[in-house]
């Protein structure tokens, strides 16, 4: 059984061009899915629509057994930017979606704390976002985006303006929390070692359409030395060929 699944979508701007041509995606509930593609092939439109930030001219995204028509707190996610709020400290940041809506009780502040201890930072609760480091602002950004319980997990290249190794001890962080709280995640990136290493699916996009997935064969938990096996450079040069258009 499908937990997300976009059924025939197609997606234009003011009904002109064609940004999603008729496209279907299924993931089941608990599995890792990346999405790549070049830029302006319609990666970003696509999670706007799983998310409900946008909706289709035609098809439906359902989540569960639910038409999505709007954002929930069902669904987080997480911007390619961390976006936060410069006057409000790192907790307080985390505790905006509710904040936005009530005030936070003791309960919804011990599971910021909880979360942020998880994105390994147990002492910045008070410091604000100018005294952070861009990998602690994503972690920040992740942990704001699960303070509802959501059940699934939208990501838009969060990590794209990294370094190497912040990143990668961020990909480990989010394959850690999204097991740890069971989430079901669908994550774009332009780096294919990334989705490869983070992902059970990897799918390719061109001019709004599916052209090729993946199914990741690499054992779970994933550990750093996997990104040096045969099996990992074998699943990236598919990807790879996949992006190239089939061409070697």
């Amino acid at each position: 059984m499908s937990f997300l699944k976009m059924d025939n979508v197609t997606y234009s701007y003011e009904n002109e061009k064609t940004i999603i041509n008729q496209t279907t995606l299924e993931i089941k509930k608990g599995e890792f899915h990346s999405l790549l593609g070049r830029s302006g092939c319609g990666k970003t439109t696509l999670l706007k629509i799983a998310s409900g930030l946008l909706q289709p001219n035609k098809g439906a995204v359902y989540l569960g057994n639910k038409k999505i028509i709007k954002p929930s707190a069902e669904i987080g996610f997480v911007f390619q930017a961390p976006t936060l709020l410069e006057w409000k400290t790192v907790i307080d940041n985390v505790l905006l979606p509710i904040s936005l809506k009530r005030k936070p009780t003791k309960q919804d502040r011990e599971r910021a704390a909880t979360l942020l201890r998880m994105m390994r930072l147990p002492d910045y609760d008070h410091y604000y976002p100018s005294e952070l480091s861009g990998g602690q602002q994503s972690r920040v950004a992740i942990a704001r985006a699960l303070i509802h319980h959501p059940s699934m997990l939208f990501l838009d290249e969060p990590f794209a303006a990294l370094d190497a190794i912040t990143r990668e001890d961020l990909q480990d962080d989010l394959l850690a929390l999204c097991q740890d709280q069971k989430m079901t995640v669908l994550f774009i990136t332009h780096d294919i070692a990334e989705a490869v290493y983070l992902s059970d699916h990897v799918a390719v996009m061109e001019s709004g359409e599916i052209t090729f997935e993946l199914t990741v064969s690499l054992p779970k938990p994933r550990k750093a030395s996997d990104r040096y096996s045969f099996l990992f450079n074998e699943h990236c040069l598919k990807v790879r060929n996949a992006m190239n258009g089939g061409k070697g």
